[in-house]
């Protein structure tokens, strides 16, 4: 239907799409020496932060709303300003999303269109110096 609108969510292959994103990233996370510092911010076991991340990144890419209807406003920076995220931890978790994503998600202008506002949430993340 001509003018009709679809969601990045749906765009990129909904929930397989990110299910495969989430998965793919923590196991980056979990495994690259140069994530070591962002790894360390997180519980020994990452299948709750999986889930978490899931269902944020669901809702945010126009999805639905999953985080919310289970945690309520997501508060992001509060939540995470008991980890100690500095610019390494920072720059770890972007790479470890970025590959995730050139990985996962085929369309290289979705991508491109999802990049910016997940760089400015990790940068506005960053708690300390």
């Amino acid at each position: 239907m001509a003018g009709e609108t679809i969601t990045l969510y749906e765009a990129i292959g909904g929930e397989a799409t990110v299910r495969a994103l989430v998965k793919r990233f923590y196991e980056l996370m979990d495994t690259l020496p140069e994530a070591a510092r962002c790894r360390a911010i997180h519980p020994p076991s990452l299948r709750g932060s999986e889930a978490k991340l899931y269902d944020y990144l669901t809702g945010y890419l126009g999805g639905p709303p999953v985080y919310v209807e289970k945690h309520g406003h997501p508060r992001l920076r509060a939540r995470h300003f008991a980890a100690a995220i500095g610019p390494r931890e920072r720059d770890e978790w972007m790479l470890c999303f970025r590959r995730a994503m050139d990985e996962t998600i085929d369309n290289e202008k979705l991508r491109e269109i999802i990049w910016p506002p997940v760089e400015r949430l990790a940068l506005h993340m960053q708690n300390r110096e």
